[in-house]
């Protein structure tokens, strides 16, 4: 029995740091990234305070939302962004947070992606593709499908586009333009995550990668 409730304290005492390391790091990045609200945070591995005392984390895993864009020409915001860091080290003031290497999810709205491009985005008949519509009264509405690819600089390009539904007149084709033509900046997810990918399901999902990625309160973070 004795040995029964050394054991129980033992995991009560793992799972209280354990919580005080997810909160910490939970902090460092809504600081980083200005969240309205903490992200959830998770610690793998066990026990946490053997991790601690070697002062760095084997995996955590982050979900925020609703993360602003502010400051862009075409604000585009991330509904959710799941990020999971390995080798983590914290610094003893948990001022900042390093990970050793990062994969990160972000996913957009269709009804974000429209607003911020003037035309309404909705999932194309295609793998990887996206119908944009846009109208004007009196002449009608026009929809052409576009390929989404990652570009340098961790954007969304449109390419191949292609009408699918009603007359591509000058007017209609210039609001398009607009919205297709230049890749889409996305600027709020952290610095040093390099995108890698780009799929359509519900919205827009951005696959990020990185190494030796440091967040840091008020500068997102630095590779």
């Amino acid at each position: 029995m004795p040995l029964v409730s050394l054991l129980i304290g033992a995991v009560v005492v793992d799972r209280v740091a354990a919580a005080r390391a997810e909160g910490r790091t939970a902090q460092a990045f809504q600081d980083g990234m200005g969240t309205a609200e903490r992200p959830s945070a998770h610690v793998g591995g066990f026990p946490v305070l053997t991790q601690l005392a070697e002062g760095r984390l084997s995996h955590v895993d982050l979900t925020a939302h609703d993360i602003p864009a502010d400051g862009s020409a075409r604000p585009l915001p991330v509904t959710k962004l799941t990020v999971g860091l390995d080798g983590l080290k914290t610094s003893g003031s948990a001022d900042e947070a390093h990970a050793r290497s990062v994969e990160a999810t972000a996913f957009v709205s269709y009804e974000d992606v429209s607003a911020a491009l003037g035309v309404s985005l909705s999932r194309g008949d295609e793998p990887g593709r996206i119908n944009a519509t846009a109208g004007l009264p009196l002449v009608g509405d026009v929809t052409v499908s576009a390929a989404l690819s990652a570009a340098k600089g961790n954007r969304i390009a449109f390419a191949d586009v292609r009408t699918v539904k009603g007359e591509l007149i000058p007017p209609l084709k210039a609001l398009l333009d607009k919205a297709l033509e230049e890749p889409v900046p996305l600027e709020n997810v952290p610095e040093g995550l390099h995108l890698r990918s780009v799929t359509t399901e519900n919205g827009i999902d951005a696959r990020f990668t990185g190494r030796s990625v440091t967040f840091r309160p008020s500068s997102s973070s630095t590779a």
